[in-house]
Order: C-alpha cells, then structure tokens, then sequence
C-alpha cells in the first residue's frame, strides 16, 4: 500500500506537468536596472527552478491548471512572491522588482547586501521547527551555533570555545540575565528566560565581540523582543508542556504591550532515565512588556518576569548496565527518601528612551531576585554484580558473581537568596557610543550538604582500626569521618562599576575600490569586593575587497575579563575567597565570509580562526550543569580552535546547514603536584596520591597543562529541512549532533586526575510537520478557523537511534578506596505530539 501510494502521487505530479504553462520577465533593483548578481527563482513545493541572466531576464515553466506560489530571492535581500493561475500552453509575463535590501538570510540581517561584523542575527522563524527536548527552541538553535555545544539535551546551558556556562552573555532588551546558583542537573533547571513567542531578533557572537558587551570571557547573546503592529497571539502545546502569547496596540499606536505564559514539565522525558520513581516536574514562567511612546522621541517601557520552577522526587530504583564484551556489570540501586527543590525568581526593569536621526539616550533600572531552595534525604542501597558473558551458557545475561555492595546516604539543606540591582544608561550620537552601568549585588547563603558512603560494613574515608588498642594521641579514636561535608553561612554583598566608550570608522571610496570598517572601544571595571580595577580595550576591522565582491573578512582582538559572581568565590566546604581576582583573557578572531550561489540556490560560508590566553584562572570541576570552583586564581591557559559553517538550500526553499568545530583548550594550575612510588626494582607502586612529605623511593611530579573541562576537541552538527516534492506544506526537520567526549575523572578533587574520556556524544532528532492553515488556506465566512493565522501539527522523535549518552558517573568505593564508575545515561528514544497556532 506504501509504495502503491507513492507510485499514485509520482504520476499524478508527472500527469500535472505534462500541462504546461510559462513565466517569463525582467526582475529590476530599486533603480530599475537588471539586478545582478543573479536571482533564484522558484516554485514552492517544487524542484523546478531557474536564475536571471545578466540582463535580468528569465522564464520558467510551470504547471497549468493549478495555483502556483513563485519565489524570486538572492541571499542579500527580502524575497518576493508571485503567485499565478495559467492555462495550458498561456504565458504571462512578470516585471519584478527587488528593493528591500534588508534581509540577507535566515540567520544574519544587516543594510547592506552583505556585512560580516562577528555577530549572528537570527530570525526566530527558524527555531520554529526544530526539535526540541528541553522545550527550549532557542537554545536548542544556539547549541548548534559553530563554536557552540553541549552534551546534556535536557539542558539550556551550553559551553562557547573552551568556556563554561558562567562565561556567557545574555541580554533580553538590553538587561543582563542572571543564572540560577543551586542547580545541579538539567532535569531542574526548567525554562531559560528568554521566551521565544515573544522574540524579533537574537544577536549571537562566540568571541571577539565590542565594548558594548559586558564582561564575560565567552560569548554573547543579545535578545530584543518584538514591537507590535496590531492585534496578535499564538497557542502552543505538547507532551512536554505549553504556552500563550498575546501582543496588541491600543492608544492610536502609541501603547504596546506583549505577554507570555509558559508551562513545562519534562516527567514524560525523565520516564526514560535509569533511575526509576515518581517525578513531579512544574516550571512556570510570566512575562510583560509595556511601552507607550510619551511623544515622537521619547519612549517608556516596562518588562517583567516571574518564574517559579519545583522539582520533587521520589526515586525507587535504579538499574544500569556497562562495562565491555570481556566484563559487563550491573549496578542495582534500591532508594529511601525523596528531593525536594524550588526556585524562584522577579524581575523588572524600567526603561526610557530618546530617540533622534543622530542621537539615542537609553536609561534602565532593574531589579532581580533569586530564592532558591535545595533540600533532599535520599539513602541508596547498592549492588555491583558480574554478568556471565559466555553465550554458550544457559544463565548468559544473568548475574554471575557479586563484586560489592553497600550503601550511600545524601543530605542536603541548602537556601540562598540573592539580588541584583543596577541603573544603566547608553548612548549613541552619530558613529560614537557610550555607556555605564552601576550595580549592587548581595547573596546570602546557608549550606548544609554531607554525604556517608558505607561499602561491606565499613564506612568511607574508613580511619584507622584500634579496637582493644587505645591510642591516648586521638582524642576522638572512634570518629565517624563523613565523604563529604559543606556547613557555611555567608552573605556577600559588592557593588559593581563598569563603563564604555566605542567609535565606528569606515572608508568606501567607490564601488570597485576596498571598503574598511573599524570598530574601536575601551571598557572599564571596577569591583569594591575586590578593590580591582580594569581596563578592556578593544577592537575590530571589517574588510571587503570591493563592495561587489561576495567575500569579506574580518579581524577582532581585545581583553575580556570576568570578576567572579559567588560560585567562583566559594570553596568546597562553603567558605568564601575575599583575595579572589577577576579572570582575564586575551582574544584575537580571524574570519571570512563568503556569499556564493550552487545549483541555483543561495549559499553562505563562513570560516573563524581563534587563539585565547588566559590567565588569573579558577579552576574548576563539572558535573551534568554544576560547576563547583576551586576558589583561587593560581591558573593560566589557553583555548585555540576553528570553525566552519555552510548553510543554503540544499533543498530548494528549505534552509539547512552544517558546522564543524575543532578546538583544544587547557590549562596549568600553579601549584598542584603529586608523588609516583617505586619499590625495588623501580616499579611504580603508588601513582597519584599527594602527599606532604618527600620520600627516597619516590618522584615528584607537576602534571603542567592538563584539558579544562570544556575540553570538546571536535564536533559535528547538521540541521537539515526537507518537504514532499509538491507539498510545501509536509516538512521534516533533521538535528544530528556527534561531539568528542569531555574531559572527567574520579571524585578526589585533584584536577589533573581529570583526563579520562567520556565516550562521544552522539544524537538523532526527527521532526515531522504539517501545516492545518496557512496565509493562502481559503476558509468560509462562517468557519471559526478564519481568524487563524496558521496552524501547525508536529510529530517529533528524540534520540532516534536510541544512543545511550553518557552525561556523568557515579562514583562507588570499596574500604581499600578502589572507585568504580557508573555512567549516568541521558534520556533514550522519545516521541512528542506539539500543536502551535497563530492568530
């Protein structure tokens, strides 16, 4: 029936083709000359295609007796469509003309037909179809970004070239966003701020970005939220949650607002884990934006935003298989007790403007606050058991032999609260811009946090025996040491000064000749916490050979320095680093662009070179999405790498691309060091354990650079659209991730411990759309569908090829300190119904 199907639809498109009609015409620029390079044009739903001439003509065959959608488009600018109902045999002529130079692709709008400045313009459009497992579209979209990724779907948070998750910029309408200080897993962290209902245009650079950005060392992305027009709103739902948005004008035009709710739950997506229990997952997020224009120049607007996200848990069981063909083990898991976290975070901002043909003058105020609460009891009774692995064996499969058990009891009550205030103004009058920003920050913070490992009936780290034999030196012989343990109650409050100032240069003598763009500035940081004054120059140079040509290049460089927020100033057990320093780095960015047409179809290279010294580093160690510092700055590195990204119609009408990264980053903690042991005949006896005391039959070692932990060194994404050849309307979206694995090590602590490997990541999401309604869908008078916009009905499945990716390990000992690593699995194969609508 499938393939009778398939030969039915192949015939009747072959039957419609073989009446046929004619387009034919001149397509102009704004001047009315023949615009050139040349154009693509297109039917939609169809392969057939054809280009302008160097006169600007073309003519294309078309299908009769039926309503044809044509597509005229070029990279560089907003496309236009023509649609045609013609006869057999009739040929009509067309007279186009292309004039809104402002669009050059889906990811990157500029005035020109072509300027690469180092930033990503995104059109939210596109993020539309993509599958998503955390509900999260945006960043979904970022994670493929070159220079971008991320091995944990269930996650927004993603690392930029050798970066961590604290080192990124994110502004929504020119406020910073802050990122939540407790959370440990993705399965927690709910909804990321940015919402993308409400979204007109996402910023993204990876490096090398101006003075106008704040001061974090990795990237930026910089999110303005739409300007409404009219009347307007969407609903959205699926198996992971929901959301509505509505948008209008009232006041003749003069009054705008914007609102979205959202509503997540990913309990479906955690049934799929390992760890088998009752989870009761619930994110909510509200969002506002007022503005009203007080005259022609001047502007008031308000955003705010309340998220309240509670993750409780039962867990009853766990069961995970591992190992190899020569040993494979089980690690059974039996639970007692439960987790119980919330997080709750405000947000509000008040913002004035004023706006002339050469002067802007932005004031902000925001305040936000995060109340975060952790709090589990959560006892573990194991069992590490042999498989019998010989397939010749009736019991192959099942448990051969016991090698441990034992059992594990974690405890945790931990609350913080923080807030963040700040005043801001930014500038601009011709080609200068200025700005300040003032902010005050306090966070209070209560930990309490131990865990006690028991394995065979002895307690770990095990002191020493002395029963029958008292020892008067230990005043407490019979002490129970815990595995861990962090008790600390602190409050930190700082204030933070930062300040810019940045110029733009070009020069552009004729059309034929090299156009030169620079963008130079100076910004400034001061922090009374640590009394730290610093100074980030920095610069870029746009080159493009000639203002014809479809190439151009750019270098960047500058100082980026990120003063610590808390986490970075905490120790392990809690306590806090009042010497600690800001982080610095140096970036230098070599890029090319190029704009080119293959098959008659647009397409846009771009290729990005990098070098970053670091120094002042704090090292750290990370777990799923948690990093926890080292609290010193006694470490210097360096993050190098390339990346590549091709994106155009690789099917006609449908944008897909393709990236590759490959990046190396490390570092050299300054003082870290450890001992090999000999015995007699020179053999390494007792590798890697610290000690203080130096022996004859032992080598002092410093491991030197070691791989940070962001340490990716290659990855591959793909995101490709496809759609039934004469059915626009039928999509299917493609996201293949393959990625090196991390960096990571057993839980001592001792960082150059940390090399192994985590085994690739490697991922395959599908999603199949149909679109119900949509702008040419003719509906009946009376039918309640007309006021829709359009409506979309989607099947998506994650992890298609049921991959089991490894996100972390959990770490068991015996009482001789022997670890055994168990993998922590992400989420396996996964199907999602979504349902969007617009009106």
């Amino acid at each position: 029936m499938k393939y009778l199907i398939l030969i039915i639809l192949q015939f009747g498109m072959l039957f419609t083709f073989a009446q046929k009609a004619e387009v034919f015409g001149t397509v102009l620029d704004a001047k009315g000359n023949a615009f050139d390079p040349a154009v693509n044009i297109a039917m939609q739903g169809y392969s057939q295609g054809t280009t302008t001439n160097s006169k600007g003509e073309f003519s294309l065959k078309v299908p009769a007796n039926i309503e044809i959608i044509i597509q005229f488009s070029h990279v560089s600018i907003l496309p236009k469509y023509q649609t045609v109902f013609l006869k057999e045999g009739e040929r009509l002529r067309l007279m186009i003309v292309l004039d809104e130079a402002l669009k050059i692709d889906t990811f990157e709008v500029t005035a020109k037909r072509h300027e690469y400045d180092g930033l990503i313009h995104v059109n939210p459009i596109q993020f539309e179809g993509i599958p998503s497992p955390s509900g999260d579209a945006i960043s979904t979209f970022i994670k493929r970004m070159p220079g971008v990724y991320s091995n944990n779907e269930m996650s927004s948070q993603y690392s930029v070239r050798g970066g961590n998750f604290d080192e990124n910029l994110v502004y929504v309408n020119g406020i910073e966003i802050q990122r939540p200080m407790l959370i440990k897993t993705g399965q927690q962290e709910g909804l990321s701020f940015a919402n993308a209902d409400l979204v007109s245009d996402i910023k993204f650079s990876a490096g090398g970005f101006s003075a106008f950005y704040g001061d974090k060392m990795a990237s930026v992305m910089d999110v303005k939220y739409k300007k409404p027009e009219a009347f307007a709103g969407s609903v959205s739902g699926s198996l992971l949650g929901g959301s509505v948005h509505l948008e209008g004008v009232a006041a003749k035009h003069r009054l705008r607002y914007l609102m979205g709710v959202r509503y997540k739950s990913n309990q479906y997506v955690l049934q799929s884990l390992d760890t088998d229990g009752d989870y009761k997952p619930s994110f909510t997020d509200v969002q506002l934006l007022v503005a009203y224009d007080i005259t022609d120049e001047w502007e008031l607007s308000f955003l705010g935003n309340y998220s309240l996200n509670n993750y409780n848990i039962t867990p009853h069981t766990r069961e995970t298989e591992f190992g190899s063909i020569f040993e494979v083990l089980r690690f059974t898991v039996y639970f007692d007790g439960h987790e119980i976290d919330r997080f709750e975070n405000y947000m509000g901002a008040l913002n004035l403007k004023y706006k002339t043909n050469h002067t802007n003058l932005d004031f902000t105020a925001s305040a936000y606050r995060t109340i975060e609460t952790e709090t589990y009891d959560i006892i573990g009774q194991y069992w590490l058991d042999v498989l019998e692995n010989d397939l010749g064996k009736d019991d192959f499969g099942e448990v051969a032999f016991n090698k441990g058990v034992g059992t594990y009891m974690r405890h945790a009550r931990n609350y913080l609260d923080g807030v963040v205030a700040s005043v801001q103004h930014r500038g601009s009058h011709k080609k200068l811009q200025w700005g300040f920003n003032i902010r005050h920050d306090m966070i209070q913070d209560q930990l309490s946090e131990w865990k006690l490992i028991d394995s065979s009936g002895f307690s770990i780290p095990h002191p020493k025996d002395n029963i029958g034999n008292f020892n008067p030196n230990y005043s407490r012989p019979n002490e129970l040491h815990l595995n861990e343990l962090v008790k600390a109650n602190q409050t930190v409050t700082s204030n933070r000064y930062t300040a810019y100032v940045m110029r733009d240069w070009s020069w552009v003598k004729s059309d034929t000749s090299t156009s030169l763009k620079l963008n130079a500035g100076l910004r400034s940081n001061y922090w009374d916490f640590s009394r730290e004054f610093l100074l980030s120059p920095r610069v870029s140079l746009f080159i493009k050979p000639n203002l014809q040509s479809n190439i151009s290049y750019r270098i960047a460089a500058g100082i980026y320095s990120q003063p610590p927020f808390y986490r970075e100033m905490r120790y392990h057990n809690g306590q806090i680093n009042y010497d600690i320093k800001a982080q610095k780095s140096s970036h230098i960015v070599l890029g090319t662009d190029l704009v080119f047409d293959a098959w008659n179809r647009p397409f846009k290279f771009t290729a990005e070179a990098y070098y970053k010294y670091m120094w002042d580093l704090i090292p750290y160690e990370m777990e799923d999405v948690r990093l926890r510092y080292f609290a010193e700055n006694n470490a210097h590195g360096y993050a190098a790498g390339i990346d590549f990204k091709l994106h155009g119609e690789i099917v006609r009408n449908a944008e897909s691309w393709v990236g590759i990264s490959l990046m190396q980053t490390q570092e050299d903690i300054e003082d870290d060091y450890y001992y090999d042991y000999y015995n007699a005949a020179g053999e390494i006896i007792q590798p890697g354990i610290t000690v203080d005391d130096q022996r004859v039959d032992s080598n002092k070692v410093e491991p030197g650079y070691i791989p940070r932990p962001t340490d990716q060194r290659f990855t591959f994404n793909l995101f490709f659209q496809d759609y039934i050849p004469g059915y626009p309307t039928f999509k299917v979206h493609l996201n293949l991730v393959y990625a090196t694995g991390l960096p990571f090590g057993p839980p001592t602590h001792l960082r150059y411990q940390q090399t192994r490997r985590y085994p690739p990541y490697r991922r395959v999401d599908i999603g199949f759309s149909k679109q119900l309604i949509g702008e040419d869908t003719k509906l009946k008078s009376k039918n309640p569908m007309r006021h829709l916009k359009s409506a979309w009905i989607s099947i998506e499945v994650f992890n298609l090829l049921q991959i089991d990716n490894t996100l972390s390990y959990m770490w068991v000992s015996d009482v001789n300190g022997t670890y055994y690593s168990i993998p922590n699995y992400l989420t396996s194969r996964q199907v999602n119904v979504r349902l969007i609508v617009k009106f």
